[in-house]
């Protein structure tokens, strides 16, 4: 993207000497303070807020060290951790320390607008700023408590109204900073200043730098990600989603540069080589919103239906690759300002490609960041796939712009009303811009992922209770996207599309009632229920507020068909999950389709209710039933043998709709999985989907048979090379009509298609790369090196990806550990180490798990806790032993961290189950009898 960076940030104009002489000025805190290292009281001129730095280096007499474990100016020890939070409205005194432990801050006072300046150094890396914060002291108390981390606060600078604390208390595993005064503070609102600076680290969080190249050199640029909770990494603040505020910032950057922020220019002054950036005053929003964004760019520009500027910002020569998100980005303005009945709350949006950025995309109000591949579009080298990628994504981000900015989750909680309805609101308006892409279909993969997670036991309900602030990242996870947008989608089947949207303006009430303010998932059940009549509350909460999902278990009984719902567990074990669960159900044809809601544990259907054909109980492919249409449910079924033989004669027959091939298909891998049935059925199932030519239908498809080639490696040593030949045989036949190469003209379908056929056949992969590597060894590494070189010289980041996922796919053990330790190179974005993760085999799986062990330590500095989850996930994954999940288990006995606990427990539970999916797989007598009579049909 587009942006020089200054060689010098030597020369400063007379204001921005004032801001950084300020802070630099003071003494750097150092010496330990009583305690036992944590946390600290701090009595002198200046404090160290967080670890960042690690352990400090020197003090002056004047001040105290904050890496005591909450120790106080006298030295007195901590108390417990675990202390009651004073209740909203009641008085508040005592000792700092009764703040610690506790999951969010008191409510006696809360921010009302913030006023920041802040300076960034993009040679030094660093940045310094000023807080001015509007408070509201709303009960007696003679604290204030914010949060703030990885800074140093400038001690002698805070002030309350006219008051200096007598107590400053920073509690680093809390991240908290404790102000304590010597008497109540006056109810009303009040002023409180402070100055304060920080690294502009490489963590991707926080405020940091992103480099890049421009005419050659590398240059940084200054970027921050505040969500979940790391604007304290930026400014001392009230860093909960329900603390609103307006703000209003201020931005000294070098002259060459474009500063962006939330808001447009209200005044720009140049004083030589600094330029003071002055924003417009926000409207309330949270603290994870705000943005700012410092760097050299270039830019297309468009405007909205209702004349609202929309930007793509990208690396300079690449303006041309932001066209096709900036179409996208303006049709879905228009369209969700309809919609939701709300006009686009802001005079601007802008959306900017970064080159190191750990999610996607991050949906600051009015200031979108992303990463390359996900914004940036050029139609000569980019695929299909990645086009689609950009579509959803930017509809993703701006569907947040509502729902999520506008209208935001009270507490982390509810973080699914945010991601699953961006979710799903983004399939909605990618389907009206490109129906051919036929997107609803494809949204069944994210269902699936969201089946796949909520079917272990270390799964968690969509409403999560978050104790603490370091879990709030390993939500951001497919029950909270997927399941969240699948439910949503079983509600709007329910009540039916039209009630859903516009039933006395459903929606539009809730973001009208809502606007810029919180709510919880109870309020959006309120609105739509006295909206439209229905249950809303209570059909709704056992899918939110339980984990988990059923399996409806179906049988034909004379004319009646007898269905059981029972909670659906990968391990195979009973639960008591209980749901109100919308069964729709067809028989025979599509033209008559029956919905009822099964609100018990067993009922029964007359056949004849569901179609008149189903009374006569013809035979062939005439007669069939089929419950949950279309996967709209977020359940799976199992049918008796008469009913799942009859399903597959009408796949055979061209009777099933895509989106019920691909819901049999999935729920017949899930129940082999939990050895509810027999790996011999699910191939003959496979089998049927022999002459399929549809790409979400094939792309599960693959799926599966990629799941089966893994599991039989282990399962089945003997038999998997003719279990292999065989998934081949099912594949070969729709690739071949498909051809090797693109066609002219061909279209969106069938160019994602290719791609995902030749990887799973002989591991062939997007541009051969995948191919190149099969034949790489230490000796013969050719291939390998010709990888390295369009690596090093691509420039555009979905090539790069390419090769990334395709370093560790060969079977030398010594060019994968090559391959991994390329992670710890600068060649290497730490964004994207997670390519090359995802390509490590199951033959080379003990090599990989060596290499975690060993550089464990050196992982977990370099990547933090943001990424540390995606190495513990892709390593586990590739094993199926209980012996080997209790090494794992043991080996991180020591090292858990809330930032991956789940993820390990997850990742354990899944190799157990393989286990057990191996143990019943090795039980079945006809396997083998299986395999080769399908071998031999035509």
């Amino acid at each position: 993207m587009p942006r020089r960076v200054s060689s010098s940030m030597a020369a400063r104009d007379a204001a921005g000497v004032l801001l950084m002489a300020a802070v630099a000025a003071l003494a750097f805190v150092a010496s330990p303070a009583a305690g036992d290292g944590g946390d600290a009281a701090v009595t002198g001129r200046k404090m160290m807020v967080g670890r960042a730095g690690g352990e400090a280096a020197a003090t002056t007499s004047a001040a105290v060290a904050l890496f005591g474990k909450g120790t106080n100016a006298k030295g007195a020890p901590a108390p417990p951790r675990r202390v009651p939070a004073p209740a909203p409205g009641s008085s508040v005194a005592g000792s700092p320390a009764q703040f610690r432990g506790q999951p969010r801050l008191p409510r006696f006072a809360a921010p009302r607008r913030y006023e920041l300046a802040l300076r960034p150094d993009l040679v030094a890396c660093t940045f310094t700023g000023i807080a001015s914060i509007t408070v509201a002291v709303s009960a007696p108390t003679p604290f204030l408590v914010l949060n703030a981390a990885d800074l140093t606060v400038e001690r002698a600078s805070i002030h309350f109204r006219d008051l200096a604390p007598n107590e400053v208390v920073f509690f680093a595993d809390d991240e908290i900073l404790v102000l304590g005064f010597a008497n109540e503070l006056p109810l009303g609102e009040g002023l409180l200043t402070m100055k304060f600076n920080g690294t502009l680290n490489d963590q991707m969080r926080g405020f940091y730098r992103s480099k890049y190249q421009y005419n050659g050199t590398t240059k940084n640029m200054a970027v921050t990600q505040f969500e979940p909770v790391d604007a304290r990494r930026c400014f001392p603040c009230w860093d909960e989603p329900a603390f609103k505020a307006k703000f209003k910032l201020t931005l000294e950057v070098p002259s060459e540069l474009v500063a962006l922020s939330n808001m447009p220019i209200a005044n720009k002054t140049i004083a030589g080589p600094i330029t003071t950036v002055q924003y417009q005053e926000s409207p309330l929003m949270s603290t994870y919103l705000v943005a700012i964004v410092v760097g050299l760019f270039d830019f297309v520009e468009s405007v909205t239906s209702q004349g609202t500027s929309v930007r793509v910002y990208t690396q300079v020569g690449k303006s041309n690759q932001g066209k096709f998100a900036l179409d996208v980005g303006v049709k879905s303005l228009n369209l969700y300002k309809d919609y939701f009945g709300t006009p686009y709350p802001l005079p601007k949006l802008d959306m900017v490609a970064i080159p190191d950025f750990a999610a996607g995309a991050m949906e600051n109000y009015g200031l979108v960041t992303y990463r390359e591949v996900t914004l940036l579009f050029d139609e000569q080298s980019s695929s299909e796939s990645g086009k689609q990628s950009v579509a959803i994504t930017v509809a993703h981000e701006l569907a947040h712009q509502w729902f999520g900015n506008l209208v935001t989750m009270e507490w982390w909680t509810h973080l699914w009303l945010n991601e699953g309805f961006a979710t799903w609101m983004s399939h909605l308006a990618v389907d009206s811009f490109f129906p051919q892409w036929n997107i609803w279909t494809q949204f069944l993969g994210g269902t699936t992922s969201g089946l796949k997670l909520d079917s272990l036991a270390q799964s968690h309900p969509i409403e999560v209770e978050i104790r603490h602030a370091s879990e709030v990242d390993e939500i951001f996870d497919a029950i909270s996207y997927d399941k969240g947008a699948s439910v949503i989608r079983m509600l709007q089947n329910y009540l039916g599309a039209e009630r859903f949207q516009t039933t006395e303006n459903a929606l539009a009430s809730y973001i009208g009632k809502y606007a810029f303010s919180n709510a919880k998932t109870e309020d959006l059940w309120a609105v739509l229920e006295e909206k439209s009549g229905e249950p809303v509350k209570n059909l709704m909460t056992t899918w939110t507020k339980q984990q988990g999902y059923p399996v409806i278990n179906a049988k034909l009984s004379g004319n009646y068909l007898e269905i059981e719902q029972a909670q659906f567990l990968l391990d195979g074990s009973s639960a008591r999950g209980m749901w109100i669960v919308p069964i729709t159900s067809v028989c025979g044809s599509y033209d008559t389709q029956k919905k009822s809601l099964l609100t018990k544990k067993f009922d029964k259907l007359d056949v004849k209710d569901i179609s008149s054909r189903c009374g006569s109980r013809e035979k062939g492919a005439n007669f069939w039933i089929k419950l949950n249409i279309n996967q709209t449910g977020f359940y799976r079924v199992k049918y008796d043998e008469q009913l799942a033989a009859a399903l597959q004669n009408a796949l055979q027959a061209k009777k099933l709709s895509l989106m019920d091939k691909i819901g049999i298909v999935e729920d017949s891998l899930a129940l082999s999985m939990a050895c509810k049935q027999t790996l011999s059925s699910l191939l003959r199932l496979l089998y049927a989907y022999r002459e399929e030519a549809d790409y979400s239908v094939l792309s599960h498809v693959n799926t599966v048979s990629l799941n089966v080639a893994k599991i039989s490696v282990d399962a089945t040593p003997g038999l998997v090379g003719d279990i292999k030949h065989l998934l081949i045989k099912l594949l070969r036949s729709p690739a071949e009509k498909l051809g090797w190469d693109r066609k002219v003209g061909e279209n969106h379908l069938d160019a994602m298609l290719r791609p995902v056929l030749l990887d799973a056949l002989v591991k062939l992969g997007k541009a051969a790369y995948l191919a190149v590597m099969q034949n790489v060894t230490s000796v013969n590494r050719s291939g390998y090196n010709d990888l390295l070189k369009v690596y090093r010289e691509s420039t555009e980041a979905e090539e790069k990806s390419r090769v990334l996922g395709t370093l560790c796919s060969c079977k030398d053990k010594s060019i994968v550990l090559e391959s991994l330790n390329f992670l710890f190179t600068n060649e290497v974005r730490n964004q994207d180490a997670y390519y090359v993760l995802q390509g490590m085999g199951v033959e080379t799986r003990e090599t990989s798990w060596v290499w975690l062990k060993g550089n464990w330590d050196r992982i977990s500095t370099k990547f933090g806790d943001i990424q540390i989850s995606g190495f513990v996930k892709y390593v586990v994954q590739l094993f199926t032993s209980n012996e080997k999940a209790a090494e794992i288990s043991s080996f991180f006995a020591s090292r858990k961290k809330l930032a991956f606990e789940r993820t390990l427990k997850q990742g354990l539970e899944g190799v157990r189950i393989n286990a057990r999916w191996i143990q019943g797989i090795r039980s079945e007598p006809r396997l083998a009898q299986t395999v080769h009579e399908l071998l031999q049909r035509p």
